[in-house]
């Protein structure tokens, strides 16, 4: 057209007229169909733009309704926790109350019945743990704690939970570790301990005879595969798929031999997938099966942080999540399968599997076999096991601290003459001295340091005679003290003046010091305040202060920056004299005269603790109150009992010397939550302790009630031995 336009045969007039004529027609009519075609384009553009536009409006109104839905579910799964767990608390507590026969009036089997009927309680429970599980994986509410793990760790954990199993069974437990398997990995641990318990121990339950193998390797790539397999009785190929979903099982029959909910591999696969992994099976019927987790050597949208190998951590919404509290969380090998009657021992509780190797290392070095916990829980479950000779102890441990696990130490009379140093992150604690730790060393430590430990650890042990110092002007005092005290394992040292004091401690090896603050030549804070001046050079032991003198709180305060014990003379006095005095000379309660024994024994005996306490039960559900006022009861408490919030404020005005108060969370009128608040906007109740009772099991559920006012904080079904032992921490408190 455009050559048309400029035609050179267009010379003559007439022509050069009609062509031009017929040019300009053509050129109008091609410009009219331009500008329909872009009209055209202009139009679906507008229309594709509105398409997008409405395409993003239900991406986001979707994504509301999403975000909706996951909190209903979580919400639900809450409450679904806290409507299952309920009954379930009274059930449990009942049928253990039960089963204990306090009062001798049950035969065997009904004894038995009531066992039985609590091992049914706690599988019911172990259900509904595995179903918060499941859904937590699939609300996206599952965080990972990335940290290095040890292969060895791995193994050595598959070894102490798995070994007497398969023995007890008839079964070999094999585990392999190739040669290409690096020596640590990055991921989670607790996450990929709890996938390999679900695999080994179906692979023990559906094995009768033969083997087990747990066989690690590293692929060409950057994974790792974790082979289980065993010699079991086979799954059909048909069902192979099926058994990864949830409440599937390979043998879902009315006459099916093994039993189980069929959730342990749903929460498997789903869990390696956290892990950035996968679980594949092969198997036979009746030659066995073999499941293969494969997952990366580090989880790599991590891989740069992981590499600085950061200390384990657990964070506290994970504690919270479970009931068991940790127990049998990862530790290192350790020696306990070798342990013989006399060996010298270390228990090292220490939730860091890096320093807790060092600790092991330098232990075997000076001649210690060494025992590992990571946790509080697990640490006095040995502790009472093994009595070991010494014990190193972290205070930040995942489930119950280290401050927890030093009293509970402490208060037992079989535990408490057991030497404690305390090996911590946070700054140095005196309180810690005063519950009867040897000592108190801030990490990080040197080796020098470590050797210095374990130098004093084991001057102290093999020092029978401990020396006690009583610095006391009154003779007839000083020699009462003595008669008290006095043992073949004491032995006593007297001053009748702060200068003579300072000269013996200046010469001897004290390890406790006993001291009356009316002495001639100078007080006992004078005296105390000079120890400190030379304490540079000179360890001070530790100082209780027995003095017949009604302190004014500016003295106690004072004296309570220096002394790890003030007792002053009167109802009980001597019992407590007796008990601290054995407490910072380690003694083994055990060994003192019986009447000594009794008095000690005494000051810790739970009913004794409670007795006539008053106690303020609050909670909306009858079975609850029936089965906690019984055991509360038994124990010597007065149980007041309230039914909401608003009854308890009321019951709390009337009175006033409620020792502890046991708090429920959901419940009608005024919640737990809102009633806590209440009581602590009181200021005569800003120090009455609460402790919240709670069937909620959500990660952010024990932060709400320690932010409204809750001292402590405890999960139902309850553990009643685990509730007793706080009340007794908080009441004496």
């Amino acid at each position: 057209f455009s050559t048309v336009m400029r035609c050179p045969g267009c010379r003559r007039g007439k022509i050069q007229y009609a062509w031009n004529k017929r040019c300009d027609e053509e050129a109008k009519t091609f410009f009219a169909s331009s500008d329909e075609e872009l009209e055209e384009q202009s139009q679906m553009m507008e229309e594709k733009n509105l398409d997008l536009e409405s395409a993003r409006t239900d991406i986001e109104l979707k994504a509301k309704q999403l975000e909706i839905s996951s909190k209903y579910k979580s919400e639900f799964l809450a409450n679904m926790s806290h409507e299952l767990r309920t009954p379930l608390n009274s059930l449990l507590i009942l049928s253990k109350d039960l089963s204990n026969n306090r009062e001798k009036n049950l035969t065997d089997e009904q004894v038995e019945s009531a066992e039985v009927i609590n091992k049914c309680g706690y599988d019911l429970l172990n259900l509904i743990n595995e179903i918060l599980d499941l859904s937590k994986i699939e609300a996206g509410k599952m965080d990972l704690s990335i940290t290095e793990v040890e292969i060895e760790e791995i193994t050595g954990n598959i070894r102490r939970s798995f070994g007497k199993q398969a023995e007890q069974k008839g079964v070999s437990l094999e585990i392999e570790v190739t040669e290409t398997m690096p020596e640590s990995i990055h991921t989670d641990q607790q996450r990929l301990d709890q996938v390999l318990r679900n695999l080994l121990s179906n692979a023990l339950k559906f094995t009768e005879k033969g083997k087990v193998k747990l066989m690690l390797s590293k692929d060409a790539g950057d994974n790792i595969l974790i082979a289980v397999s065993d010699t079991g009785i086979g799954i059909p190929k048909e069902k192979l798929d099926v058994i990864f979903e949830a409440f599937q099982q390979a043998d879902g029959s009315t006459s099916r031999k093994y039993g189980g909910t069929g959730l342990g591999l749903s929460i498997s696969r789903e869990m390696a997938k956290l892990l950035g992994g996968k679980i594949e099976v092969e198997s036979t019927v009746g030659k066995g099966s073999v499941f293969t987790l494969t997952i990366p050597v580090t989880i790599g949208h991590v891989k740069k942080e992981a590499q600085s190998k950061p200390k384990k951590t657990v964070s506290v919404e994970l504690i919270e999540e479970h009931d068991n509290r940790f127990i049998g969380y990862p530790s290192i090998t350790d020696q306990r399968e070798d342990l013989k009657d006399g060996d010298r021992s270390v228990l090292i509780i220490e939730d860091d599997p890096d320093f807790a190797r060092i600790l092991a290392d330098q232990a075997f070095e000076k001649g210690f076999k060494y025992i590992a916990a990571a946790t509080g829980e697990d640490g006095l479950q040995l502790a009472a096991q093994y009595l070991p000779s010494a014990i190193l102890l972290d205070i930040g441990l995942p489930g119950m601290d280290g401050q927890t696990v030093l009293r509970e130490l402490k208060e037992n009379p079989d535990l408490r003459h057991i030497p404690v140093h305390i090996m911590s992150g946070k700054e140095r604690n005196i309180d810690f001295i005063r519950f009867g730790a040897i000592e108190y060393m801030t990490k990080p430590v040197t080796k020098k340091q470590l050797r210095g430990v374990f130098d004093n650890l084991q001057e102290f042990i093999d020092r029978k005679m401990k020396n006690l110092l009583i610095v006391e002007d009154n003779d007839i005092m000083r020699k009462s003290i003595m008669k008290l005290i006095g043992n073949g394992d004491v032995k006593c040292h007297e001053a009748s003046t702060g200068e003579e004091a300072i000269e013996k401690l200046d010469k001897l090896p004290v390890d406790c010091m006993v001291v009356d603050l009316g002495l001639p030549d100078m007080s006992g804070h004078e005296l105390i305040k000079k120890l400190n001046e030379f304490s540079a050079n000179k360890k001070i032991p530790p100082v209780i202060i027995y003095t017949g003198k009604e302190l004014t709180k500016q003295e106690n305060d004072e004296l309570q920056q220096y002394a790890e014990t003030i007792i002053v003379k009167g109802v009980r006095s001597e019992e407590r004299l007796l008990d601290e005095t054995a407490l910072f000379l380690h003694r083994t309660v055990k060994n003192l005269p019986h009447k000594k024994q009794e008095m000690i024994i005494g000051l810790y005996d739970t009913e004794t603790a409670f007795q006539n306490k008053k106690v303020l039960l609050v909670d909306d559900d009858m079975r609850n109150v029936f089965a906690l006022a019984k055991i509360l009861n038994d124990q010597g408490l007065i149980v007041i009992k309230a039914d909401n919030g608003n009854t308890a404020l009321e019951l709390l005005g009337k009175n006033p010397d409620i020792a502890i108060v046991l708090m429920d969370i959901m419940m009608p009128e005024m919640d737990g939550y809102e009633c806590m608040t209440e009581i602590r906007k009181q200021a005569k109740f800003k120090k009455l302790p609460i402790i919240a009772l709670t069937a909620k099991a959500m990660k952010e559920d024990r932060k709400k009630c320690i932010d409204a006012g809750a001292d402590d904080y405890i999960t139902k079904p309850i553990d009643v031995e685990r509730l007793f032992s706080m009340m007794r921490i908080w009441i004496k408190k």
